[in-house]
């Protein structure tokens, strides 16, 4: 059998013959036949055991860096640090499950736009029967307000009216008539009609599109970051673990001892609250978006909102106000503009609830005192509407609007007619549906009135919205299924541009060969599900970070593909679920807002991780040196789990941080975060063994009392790293921190204080030396603060220099 495409646009009477079928339809021993050749007329959905695919989110660096440490901590018996390090390590999978369930919900909602049965003829006489039993060949009848079953060609020689804008994104519906196509999953409007089964399940539209969304998908750039900060430190933890053994082994250390070692550097090693105080920062922050009007389905895309450069936008909804209006008039010679609206407007019906009669009323205004006495609506067939109307003093006359071709045949005659051509061909070259108008004169003779040209015009805010989005330095770029001079239109109203290719262009040809012209045009229009999609892959393999609205199920593929997939207001269930944000409001300037508002997440997001990695690489070296070089004990494992709990339980604060979003799109430059991180990291170590000197040789105090002074130190140390990492500028660089973050700040270190200095599971250090220990503190973060200045301003100054930077850096930066 031919192909589905190949099926759609041969001739009606081959494709009936290649189908082995004719308008009689098939026998019932033909139907079972091929359902078992071609399988049932449904959306497959591939189930994956829950247990396991739970399971799946422990099998990744930092799940295996927890899991060693927990089974460390059950080895050498220290049944406390096991179960608080068992349940982050629980909390963790749990919040990654709960997040990633997208493409399930997209195919379930493609499924729902499916009908649940069909009138088919089989053995000569009309059954119903459900639609997953019907297969190519079958003979189906269609009729006003049913869901099309599957891919249909039109058997009967009618016109039909059909609604596909949530396939094709076609802001109106489409006539059909013989031989034509209809798409599964589209709806009728106007008409009734047999039609031939050509592909279902699979092989239809709408199975093919469900095909994009189960292979769509990319890898988030904040799952990536948090990759790569679980690579660099298991790198630097496996070697520091290692060499903390070898040494304890070689000195003859007890195998208890050297486990309690391995295990306190492993702890040590892990940034266990990591992933969830990153999901909880972007979890606040997708409440604040919401306040936005944009609310989150899927918490990775909070990032990518603020890292988006590039944004394809449907036109209809989006950038449009999605409602027909009158935009352009032609008159005939001796006809004023008002005589035009008004007889437009009596051959229109507002009860009838058509989108273009209610535009012509719109903009008619007040009608004058007749009476219609006959209306005659919309017909597929004659292709215009028609009234009888008495006027106010006894005459009747009629009115009519339609195709502009159909009422200049009804006007011949008329000497105007011969520059409709010329007029539809104006408004066609502006993205203008044209309409017709004519009235009988007082001897019943059709005159014609002129010609109205009607658009979906841009919305108020769109231009502005679109110059908002080029000074964040996002580019725009117009995605429709409209006609190319639709979209050219109305990408130059809107400031886009009216470089608008039609996406035939992508059809078979090579990567590489359009890559350059969808980065470099200003839109497409005629687009289809698997131009879309492709648009958003070529983008991406050429480096952007791509932004995708949408609201048909068409959009779907595209965006679960996009790096942010934006489902517009209105969208259908399908975009909803396939999308990583959805629209509560129409128009373009709810993205920008939520854009510029993700961009502040980012920057609270990014100060978290530069202050995680370095309090992780401050402890783990300075357990490590200590082990090594002075077979010392500088912390102990209760205390690396106070640290956890107290610090990073206070930073959850950092959700809640003033911070001011960068004017450009953002991403993570981990040669940045890591190269920052790893100097405050090592200058806190000097810091800390600077301390264990003066403690030790200087006031001679003992190991157990310098370990509460050093945890001690670690703790408010640590915290004060928070408002270095925060800014770019000095640590007082404005906006000032949230209320909300330096209380919590001050709250978890007066804790770490008492803890200290009445000797909670630790020797007491009393009043005197924890207000010593807390003047060091802040005495070296005045020090560091100038650090990380000079620091910024190399590798600013030394943007190509990564041969200077730390081999893991290196790899870790490309």
């Amino acid at each position: 059998m031919q192909t589905n495409d190949e099926l759609a646009s041969m001739p009606l009477l081959q494709a009936l013959t290649d189908l082995e079928s004719s308008a009689q339809g098939l026998t019932s021993a033909q139907a079972r036949s091929r359902l078992q050749r071609y399988g049932p007329n449904e959306i497959a959905e591939r189930h994956r055991n829950p247990v396991l695919e739970f399971l799946g989110y422990f099998w990744a660096p930092i799940p295996w860096m927890i899991e060693v440490a927990l089974l460390l901590s059950l080895a050498a018996r220290h049944w406390t640090d096991a179960v608080i390090i068992g349940v982050l390590l629980a909390m963790n999978g749990l919040v990654a499950y709960f997040e990633e369930h997208q493409a399930a919900n997209a195919i379930a909602a493609l499924k729902q736009r499916l009908a649940s049965s069909a009138r088919v003829l089989r053995d000569g006489a009309w059954v119903t029967v459900a639609v997953g039993e019907l297969v190519p060949g079958d003979v189906v009848r269609v009729r006003l307000g049913d869901v099309v079953p599957a891919d249909l060609r039109v058997l009967d020689d009618v016109t039909l009216e059909v609604d596909q804008s949530a396939m094709t994104g076609e802001s109106l519906a489409v006539s059909r008539g013989q031989g034509e196509s209809l798409y599964s999953g589209s709806v009728l409007v106007r008409g009734e009609a047999d039609a031939l089964v050509c592909a279902t399940g699979a092989s239809s539209y709408m199975g093919k599109t469900t095909a994009l969304v189960e292979t769509a998908g990319t890898v988030s750039h904040f799952q990536r970051a948090v990759l790569r900060i679980a690579n660099y430190l298991i790198v630097i933890a496996v070697a520091l673990v290692t060499l903390t053994v070898a040494v304890s082994l070689v000195r003859g250390n007890p195998v208890l001892q050297t486990l309690e070692f391995a295990l306190v550097v492993t702890i040590a090693s892990i940034p266990v609250a990591l992933p969830a105080v990153l999901s909880v920062t972007m979890a606040i922050g997708a409440r604040q978006l919401a306040h936005q009007q944009a609310v989150v389905s899927h918490l990775p895309a909070v990032e990518e909102l603020g890292g988006i450069d590039l944004l394809c936008s449907d036109k209809t909804g989006t950038l449009t106000q999605n409602r027909l209006a009158v935009a352009a008039r032609w008159t005939a010679q001796g006809i004023s503009e008002d005589d035009l609206l008004m007889v437009a407007a009596l051959a229109s019906r507002a009860e009838d609830n058509d989108l273009i009669d209610l535009a012509v009323l719109a903009a008619a205004g007040q009608q004058p005192s007749v009476r219609v006495e006959e209306f005659i609506p919309f017909d597929p067939v004659s292709k215009r509407t028609e009234a009888l109307v008495r006027d106010s003093d006894g005459p009747t006359f009629r009115v009519s609007k339609g195709a502009p071709q159909v009422i200049a045949a009804l006007c011949d005659g008329d000497g105007a007619v011969g520059e409709v051509d010329a007029v539809v061909e104006r408004f066609a070259t502006h993205g203008h549906r044209s309409l017709g108008v004519a009235r009988t004169d007082s001897d019943g003779v059709w005159r014609l009135m002129g010609v109205l040209g009607l658009a979906d015009p841009p919305r108020d805010d769109s231009a502005a919205t679109i110059t908002a989005a080029k000074e964040l330095g996002i580019d725009v770029k117009m995605v429709t299924g409209d006609q190319v001079a639709i979209g050219r239109e109305i990408a130059r109203k809107v400031g886009l541009g009216e470089q608008i290719l039609d996406a035939a262009i992508l059809d078979g040809a090579a990567d590489d060969d359009v890559g350059a012209r969808v980065e470099a045009t200003d839109g497409f229009a005629q687009v289809f599900p698997e131009h879309k999609y492709r648009i958003v892959r070529l983008l991406q393999a050429r480096g952007h970070i791509v932004g995708m609205t949408g609201d048909g199920v068409n959009d779907a593929p595209a965006l679960k593909q996009a790096d942010a997939g934006i489902a517009v207001a209105g969208a259908t269930d399908a975009a909803r679920a396939a999308a990583d944000v959805v629209l509560m409001a129409p128009g373009l300037s709810v993205i920008v807002a939520a854009i510029g508002q993700a961009r502040e997440i980012f920057a609270r997001l990014t100060s978290y991780a530069t202050y995680r990695i370095a309090e992780t690489i401050r402890v783990l070296l300075l357990i490590t040196l200590a082990i090594v070089f002075m077979n010392f004990f500088p912390v102990t494992a209760v205390m690396i789990v106070f640290l956890a709990l107290l610090n990073d339980g206070a930073i959850l604060s950092i959700a809640y941080d003033h911070v001011r979003g960068s004017p450009k799109p953002v991403k993570w430059d981990m040669r940045v975060v890591l190269t920052i991180a790893t100097v405050l990291g090592v200058i806190g170590v000097v810091a800390t063994f600077v301390l264990f000197f003066l403690a030790d040789k200087v006031f001679g105090l003992s190991h157990d009392f310098i370990r509460t002074m050093i945890y001690l130190k670690l703790s408010v140390a640590g915290q004060l790293t928070i408002f270095l990492t925060r800014t770019r500028g000095p640590f007082w660089s404005r906006p000032a921190p949230a209320p909300l973050m330096l209380g919590a700040v001050i709250g978890a270190q007066t804790i770490a204080t008492l803890l200290a200095v009445n000797g909670v599971l630790m020797t007491p250090l009393g009043w005197r030396w924890a207000g010593l220990v807390w003047a060091y503190a802040v005495v070296w973060f005045l020090v560091n603060d100038r650090v990380k200045l000079a620091t910024y301003y190399w590798l600013d100054h030394h943007p190509r220099r990564v041969s200077a930077v730390p081999a893991p850096i290196q790899r870790l930066a490309t």
